[in-house]
């Protein structure tokens, strides 16, 4: 496929799309000046509250009403599942959940139920609390969760620098979920060591000042989540798309247009003398991780694949979330 094809399905992917309100949105509750003890916000996969040596990271997560629609099951166990991630991208370590359960057909709640249950069993962070409404219109499910770090090991989505490596690590060994083949699952398949090294290895790179930002892939996709993540640092960069990691039988058009709900899978950005080493950290995880790019000072995200090369998002034209640079 050309390169002007990919960049078009790129753009028009429903999980890049479906951000473009973020920024309207936080526009009416950003002044967060006079709350000293929050550190960061908006644009980061938690918040980051001040609490002495630690760190207290909130996040929420809630899921697509189709995805319900289609699986109930995978919808509850990726509710739980994208939470954990969110704290485990920032460095952290995940320590509770509460829920929002909104009930229209008993069956769908229970098969969501069923899916949180065995996510929480297969992660081992719990549900501790929450709110039911036994009485919609509709099927919903919305959780939110807690988490700690050092407050000098917190990885953060907005610091990235000029001339950083970017670097992708995502879990491979998966397969198109059954009942919903754009979801990439890799967790459901993974040894419960091999999980659990996979979740901590964020915040192993935290403590030891590997990587200056970072993010977990997430719906928008390995490119969405990597402009994402540039987007709100203030900063562009130049991508090789052929050196994204890909599971074998995908062509690029396809995988980029693949929401990873269902596996764990981080973009980081690093200085160059850190970046055999977190590659090599990724890797003792069973995760592959490349080097795809470098970051750059202009706002633009310039994206290669062979001879060819094109402007896939320029923020000073146009953005992602539209959440302005925190820096």
């Amino acid at each position: 496929m050309r390169l002007d094809d990919l960049i078009k399905g790129i753009k028009d992917f429903r999980g890049i799309k479906r951000k473009k309100e973020i920024g309207f949105i936080t526009s009416y509750l950003n002044d967060l000046s006079n709350y000293p003890l929050i550190m960061a916000s908006f644009g980061e996969d938690a918040a980051v509250l001040d609490h002495g040596n630690e760190v207290i990271l909130i996040s929420a997560d809630g899921i697509m009403e189709d995805l319900i629609k289609k699986d109930p099951y995978w919808s509850g166990y990726c509710a739980i599942l994208v939470n954990i991630h969110d704290i485990c991208a920032m460095g952290g370590t995940p320590l509770a959940m509460v829920d929002i359960l909104s009930m229209r057909l008993e069956n769908t709640c229970l098969e969501i139920l069923r899916g949180m249950r065995d996510a929480v069993s297969k992660l081992k962070v719990p549900v501790v609390g929450g709110h039911t409404h036994p009485d919609t219109s509709y099927d919903s499910i919305v959780v939110a969760i807690v988490g700690i770090a050092d407050k000098d090991s917190v990885i953060y989505s907005h610091t990235a620098n000029p001339d950083d490596d970017i670097i992708v690590a995502i879990d491979l060994n998966g397969r198109r979920y059954p009942n919903c083949p754009l979801c990439w699952d890799t967790v459901t398949q993974r040894d419960d060591e091999t999980l659990r090294k996979q979740i901590d290895v964020m915040r192993l790179l935290g403590k030891r000042k590997l990587v200056t930002a970072g993010k977990d892939l997430s719906n928008p996709g390995i490119v969405g989540t990597t402009g994402m993540l540039l987007e709100v640092s203030g900063m562009g960069a130049i991508i090789d798309l052929e050196e994204i990691p890909i599971p074998k039988g995908f062509k690029l058009e396809e995988w980029f247009n693949i929401y990873p709900v269902g596996c764990i899978g981080f973009v980081v950005t690093c200085n160059k003398q850190n970046t055999d080493e977190v590659i090599s950290l990724f890797e003792e995880t069973m995760m592959s991780a490349k080097k795809i790019g470098t970051v750059t000072d202009d706002k633009k995200i310039i994206v290669k694949k062979g001879e060819e090369e094109g402007i896939l998002f320029d923020f000073d034209k146009e953005g992602i979330t539209r959440i302005k640079p925190k820096k």
